[in-house]
């Protein structure tokens, strides 16, 4: 059983990893984008935007906390001004991961863990209120028929579609086909 057992070891010892999730966690503010695999990009994201909501308290203490675990000062003041300052009214949710697929060295599965920038915050909008105004459709909404065309009328043919023969030259295909039969009968007699 996995009872109270979060996180993932990534084959490292615990200052290894400390110290790789630190070096993570501070490129990805620098940066605003890092490739890596997976399974690092899910261990580094809670720690990432719990750094982002220190970033919005905006105080001496928060500061302090921040970079303690951030190894470059100008990523700590880049975090408290610019990032902390870019989510100030969304109240989480500031990164995102897209898998990459496998390396071609060892086949580990790559990912890019990304903060959100301002178009895609802009895009995310709309489509939560889309959601709450808009109805669900109906089956019949969902499934377009075609339209039916009756059997009388000949079909007005596009530029695109090939018109079919006319039955004139089909009349005229088949006598020769019935000759050709008509002389192999003729042959085995």
């Amino acid at each position: 059983m996995r009872h109270r057992v979060h996180g993932r070891k990534l084959g490292r010892t615990s200052p290894h990893r400390r110290a790789l999730l630190r070096n993570l966690c501070t490129s990805l503010f620098e940066y605003e984008r890092v490739t890596t695999t997976i399974q690092k990009a899910k261990e580094v994201r809670p720690i990432a935007e719990r750094l982002i909501t220190l970033g919005k308290k905006e105080t001496l203490h928060a500061r302090r906390q921040a970079a303690g675990f951030l190894l470059k000062a100008p990523v700590v003041k880049k975090l408290f001004d610019n990032i902390a300052a870019r989510f100030a009214d969304r109240p989480g949710g500031y990164t995102r991961i897209f898998k990459l697929g496998p390396r071609s060295g060892d086949g580990a599965e790559l990912a890019i863990i990304e903060l959100i920038t301002e178009e895609s915050q802009s895009e995310d909008k709309p489509k939560q209120s889309s959601t709450k105004t808009k109805s669900k459709p109906s089956k019949e909404d969902t499934k377009t028929k075609p339209p039916k065309v009756s059997k009388d009328k000949p079909k007005q043919s596009s530029t695109k579609t090939k018109s079919k023969p006319s039955k004139e030259k089909t009349k005229t295909k088949s006598p020769k086909v019935t000759e050709g039969k008509e002389r192999s009968s003729s042959k085995k007699t």
